[in-house]
């Protein structure tokens, strides 16, 4: 049986999955790294602590591999966005890499805007300047760190370095290297115009490619420490969200995942670039050859279900099953989900949450419920900038802790007006890379062939006409709350410090 080997190089650990040409899972291996704060709002990862945990991950896939008597043809790569890697002449990490929720770079954000051009950084891009991204990033330790900027040769990200060191090439892909903010997103290769403002040489940066294309091959000294052949082909990969819509099979019109885990994202594929002049969504390159894609992420999802239960003290079931006695829209109850700042729509790094509409008579079971409505509720935000855009999905594929619990389900279909599905198989943007080794193996001809194995359970959770007017009704108040408290948020937010 041949096996592809996909890895994640995620912020909280790493993650091998291994799956055969059937699209099923024959071994999974993960393990943990610590996360850097050495300031306030600063996040910050070791690579070389990446690459133990890699080490580790791939080892033990492929020890189970071999035990099934599988051959590993390929692997993919994965991982958590924008990080920024920075490499000397030798190849050596210069410093502690920095994260995508990583919040230093404001001013370099403001840099990069005055330099390039609102509008203009919005057409080239599809995205507006965030923190989070990887320019800023380059331009802060210009600015900060400027001995260890003289020294930097390569910028990667932090999938693209565990490659380097896997196989010893520099290269990335169209989609994750959309989330640089150095890339033209209709062009899918760097961008002149804002390497040349920003003055950033190009020569730092690797070279692009299309997911499923092979981007380097399993070092010798390597495959020999792994117990793998030598020469297997690494895929170029993806992007976590691009990664993990592979191994949903969003891959074609009509189609958006909703996940609801920490933070919340929708993600829709898109067959040309749909980008919002106001950058509220994000517009990234699609791990599909020469496809796009939407991203609508909302930072505290589940996160907010999980302060809820924190402070009451009560489990999840408990509070999922009072919610369930309360009636759609909370009788009058609504929740702002803006516990961590808010990124769609409203790109507000101190907007905050809010319950509004709180009598006497509500109940601890009113106001989880409200909560978790409200959380769907800013999902749809970024859903209806991507009817305004023209990408109107027809299924919706549930993933994360919002495809566990039946309330959260009928509460995504009502609230979307969809159907929503799940999975057979949810094994995260692993899975997804995994598929992606086994095109550049030539398991699969393509990425349609590829994910011809991804499957969804036949039961179909279909919206209610008459939960679905209520929350269509309760959805126009809640888009207009956040626009009339927005001044005091900010007032408040100052008096906190932050």
């Amino acid at each position: 049986m041949t096996v592809a080997i996909g890895v994640d190089v995620g912020t909280t650990g790493a993650q091998a999955v291994a799956v055969d040409e059937r699209g099923s899972v024959v071994a999974t291996a993960s393990s943990e790294y610590p996360l850097l704060t050495p300031r306030p709002q600063w996040t910050e990862q070791d690579p070389e602590r990446w690459w133990e945990g890699v080490r580790a991950v791939l080892g033990s896939a492929a020890g189970e591999v071999a035990k099934g008597r599988h051959d590993v043809a390929g692997i993919g790569l994965t991982g958590q966005m924008h990080g920024s890697v920075f490499l000397d002449a030798s190849g050596e990490v210069i410093r502690p890499a920095l994260l995508w929720n990583d919040q230093r770079t404001a001013k370099q954000c403001e840099a990069i805007t005055q330099l390039v051009g609102e509008r203009r950084l919005v057409e080239i891009t599809g995205n507006p300047a965030l923190t989070g991204f990887q320019a800023p990033k380059v331009l802060w330790l210009r600015d900060e760190e400027p001995d260890a900027f003289a020294r930097v040769e390569h910028v990667l990200l932090p999938k693209d370095y565990i490659r380097y060191r896997l196989a010893g090439e520099f290269a990335t892909d169209a989609s994750d290297a959309a989330g640089t903010l150095f890339l033209d997103l209709r062009r899918r290769t760097w961008s002149e115009e804002i390497l040349v403002a920003l003055g950033v040489p190009a020569s730092w940066l690797p070279g692009v490619f299309e997911s499923p294309e092979a981007a380097g091959s399993l070092a010798p000294d390597v495959a020999g420490e792994l117990a793998l052949g030598a020469g297997i082909p690494i895929a170029a990969g993806g992007g976590d969200n691009a990664a993990a819509a592979i191994g949903t099979g969003i891959t074609r019109d009509g189609l958006m995942s909703s996940s609801i885990g920490t933070s919340g994202v929708l993600f829709a594929h898109a067959d040309a670039p749909a980008i919002d002049p106001s950058g509220r969504i994000h517009a990234f390159c699609h791990a599909v050859p020469g496809k796009d894609c939407l991203l609508a992420v909302e930072l505290s999802a589940g996160g907010s279900l999980r302060w809820w239960r924190d402070v009451t003290g009560a489990d999840y079931a408990t509070l999922v099953a009072e919610a369930e006695s309360v009636p759609a829209g909370a009788e009058g109850l609504l929740f702002l989900p803006y516990l961590t700042g808010e990124r769609t729509p409203h790109l507000d790094p101190q907007a905050r949450g809010v319950f509004l509409g709180l009598t006497a008579r509500h109940t601890r079971g009113h106001m989880t419920r409200a909560l978790m409505e409200g959380v769907v509720f800013g999902l749809r935000d970024g859903l209806e900038i991507m009817r305004d855009l023209e990408v109107r999905p027809k299924e919706i594929r549930a993933t994360g802790g919002g495809a566990t619990a039946s309330l959260w389900l009928h509460l995504q279909a009502d609230v979307y007006g969809l159907p929503v599905h799940r999975l057979e198989i949810e094994e995260g943007a692993a899975y997804g890379a995994a598929l992606l080794g086994h095109v550049a193996a030539g398991t699969f001809a393509d990425v349609d062939e590829a994910t011809s194995v991804v499957r969804t359970k036949p039961d179909v959770t279909e919206p209610d006409p008459r939960a679905a007017e209520t929350y269509d009704e309760v959805h126009e108040i809640y888009r207009g709350v956040y626009a009339s408290v927005r001044e005091d948020m900010h007032r408040l937010a100052a008096r906190a410090g932050s």
